[in-house]
């Protein structure tokens, strides 16, 4: 698979990632696919049934038709896309959709580098000692620039988990992930980046929630906060309770709770925007 770059984005078809300036923007792994059959295509039409057959092929038609739509929903939020006015995904209504933006694709040479192994070259013989040494100064000197130009930038790093469907209804379970793109949509809109780091899309977020360790998460991504929420359902309805917490000491720095009569898109979007803005005002 290739590497697309087009505007301001590039997209690793291979790996789902995606970023912007160099910034990962998150995309879940099912819309990332989708993103990936249309730009591997791009200029050509993708019909639904050819998505369904890649993508959905054990789904039924019903999960498939929600499935597609949320999909084509997160990678539009993520590229800034608009259907009425598309720059990156056309739609062509009941029939598929078209990548239309103007894109340079390179080749992904991990895989030939690596079914090639380098050639074995004759190398002058390094004393242990020497080389130990060597190493520990330049991770230090490497560690030493990371925190100077932390200290520089000024912004508060913030990491967005996937939040969790705890409502036992697989249906939830785009609602948990839309509200969670779109609050890494909305934290990272240019007046916040000017205070915020936000990391959406790291491979540490990831982990079930039974391996979750704010702490070694906060390492693993050099956050100071992270974002994360829980879908609750019981025979009243369905609440959001969202969570900032602090990574050094694991305290709660602001949580809330949200309920609605329903989880549409618009009303994805305006949770997104609470949550957002909740966290943004706490710096």
């Amino acid at each position: 698979m290739a590497v697309h770059r087009f505007g301001a984005f590039e997209f690793d078809a291979a790996t789902g990632l995606l970023s912007k300036h160099g910034t990962p923007v998150r995309l879940a792994p099912q819309p990332a696919r989708v993103l990936a059959m249309l730009a591997d295509r791009a200029g050509t039409l993708v019909t639904r049934d050819e998505l369904r057959r890649a993508i959905w092929s054990d789904g039924t038609h019903v999960d498939f038709e929600r499935g597609l739509n949320f999909c084509i929903s997160q990678i539009r939020t993520a590229l800034g896309d608009a259907a009425a006015a598309p720059r990156f995904i056309e739609t062509e209504p009941k029939r598929g959709y078209r990548f239309i933006a103007s894109a340079i694709a390179t080749p992904d040479m991990r895989a030939a580098s690596a079914a090639t192994p380098p050639p074995v070259e004759s190398r002058p013989r390094w004393n242990a000692r020497v080389v130990a040494i060597a190493a520990a100064l330049l991770l230090a000197a490497g560690i030493g620039a990371a925190v100077a130009a932390r200290a520089g930038d000024g912004r508060v790093r913030v990491a967005v988990l996937p939040f969790d469907n705890e409502t036992a209804d697989s249906a939830y379970e785009h609602v948990a992930g839309g509200i969670a793109d779109e609050t890494v949509s909305r934290l990272s809109t240019p007046d916040r980046l000017a205070r915020l780091d936000v990391i959406g899309n790291a491979a540490a977020l990831r982990r079930p929630r039974a391996f979750r360790d704010v702490r070694a998460i906060g390492r693993d991504v050099r956050a100071e906060y992270v974002v994360l929420a829980q879908l609750k359902r019981d025979d009243e309805g369905v609440r959001l309770i969202a969570h900032l917490i602090r990574v050094e000491d694991e305290a709660h720095v602001w949580a809330e709770s949200f309920d609605r009569p329903d989880f549409s898109l618009a009303t994805q979007t305006e949770l997104a925007e609470l949550i957002a803005a909740a966290v943004a005002a706490r710096f």
